[in-house]
């Protein structure tokens, strides 16, 4: 039996099997893995961590499952599956993911058939069913993987707490208790609709304030493009992201001169580029035609700036923003014995389905000395935006 101290949620007690989990050097990775990768570099107390928020998960995923009643052997999977959730996460958590090709989720998967994981998890559990749990599937992968689940129950108390951003803050209480299983399905009691409400609306105003914050994509561009370079080099390998941890990455980027050392010692020194152009989403008649440009169109873009302003190519970076969306808006609501979809019953839900663009553009960043030429370009004529 073990405590540790969490500064969201107080002492949280691990029991043998879970210690012998967290323990092994995979999970123990997860304290050198920021939560919220480089937005450290906009809210300087944003240092927390994957491992933090994989055990603040295992307590809410602990908290829902003795709300549902569920027997020990299940309560114990859900702990463990909620502890292994996020193992697959690569260097500086999502925003490396713009550079390979699995998930995070993918990953996880792939790193607990290869390594001791699997071997401590069959000593009590079927490999398998982790596996499908942790993927979201069932009532219980929604749990850990679903509309309403407590990842996103820790991150968004565990984020606004780290970056100081009150809109995080959620009534975790009120959703866990008005969750219920019936007939194989997770579902919210009617009670709970206004709680649902709430983080609908914290993941709305989380989005423009810090995962989606202009300088916090200006920095993830940064990183991504370095990243390629990096896999582009194989001085990484790609299929074995989930081995490095954040030093690792940084590391190797301050060793490799041109492109990747630069742009290393800018990230290190706040050094950013600038944003130079931006298309709001919600101003344009189709707002979901930006997220169909493809990789070519936009790559031929950035050359083509490049050379109108005499930079090298890779300095300048076009970037789609995330798209906006919001699942909660399908999950499933009990009322008078009736299932309906959130967005249903809600006129709030609905709203935010409407403004959900409402933050969103499409940025063009370069290095500073290029602004002023840049500042004579008219960027619409370069970007290949589909009708």
């Amino acid at each position: 039996m073990k405590f540790i101290r969490d500064s969201v949620h107080g002492n949280l007690q691990l029991d043998d099997f879970e210690v012998k989990l967290t323990d092994t050097p995979e999970i123990q990775r997860l304290r050198r893995i920021k939560q919220l990768g480089f937005t450290y570099l906009v809210y300087p107390g944003a240092n927390h961590t994957r491992f933090e928020h994989s055990i603040g998960t295992m307590y809410l995923a602990s908290r829902l499952a003795l709300n549902l009643q569920l027997d020990e052997d299940t309560h114990s999977l859900i702990r463990c599956c909620a502890i292994l959730h996020d193992a697959g996460h690569g260097p500086f958590s999502h925003v490396s993911e713009g550079s390979i090709e699995s998930s995070h989720e993918e990953l996880t998967s792939k790193l607990i058939k290869e390594s001791q994981l699997g071997d401590i998890l069959s000593e009590k559990f079927s490999v398998n069913e982790v596996l499908k749990v942790i993927s979201g599937e069932g009532p219980l992968g929604h749990m850990i993987s679903g509309e309403l689940d407590v990842d996103r129950m820790d991150y968004l108390l565990r984020d606004s707490y780290f970056t100081g951003v009150a809109y995080g803050v959620i009534d975790v209480e009120r959703l866990i208790y008005n969750m219920k299983l019936e007939n194989e399905l997770l579902l919210l009691d009617g009670k709970g609709v206004q709680a649902a409400e709430s983080m609908l609306l914290a993941r709305y105003f989380m989005y423009p304030s810090v995962y989606q914050h202009h300088t916090t994509r200006i920095v993830n561009s940064m990183f991504r493009r370095c990243l390629g370079k990096l896999l582009e080099k194989q001085l990484i390998n790609e299929h074995e992201i989930y081995r490095y941890d954040d030093i690792d990455i940084i590391s190797s980027a301050r060793a490799v001169n041109g492109f990747i050392g630069d742009i290393m010692r800018r990230l290190d020194n706040r050094q950013l580029f600038k944003r130079v152009y931006s298309l709001k989403l919600n101003d344009i008649p189709n707002p979901e035609d930006i997220f169909k440009m493809n990789i070519t169109s936009i790559k031929k873009a950035e050359n083509d700036i490049a050379l109108d302003i005499g930079a090298g190519e890779e300095y300048i970076m076009v970037d789609i923003p995330e798209y906006p969306s919001f699942h909660e808006m399908t999950t499933p609501v009990s009322v008078n014995g009736d299932i309906v979809p959130l967005g249903d019953i809600s006129n709030l839900v609905r709203a935010l389905k409407d403004a959900r663009f409402n933050h969103a553009d499409l940025c063009i960043y370069l290095p500073e000395k290029y602004s002023e030429k840049a500042s004579e370009l008219n960027f619409i004529d370069y970007l290949d935006i589909p009708d």
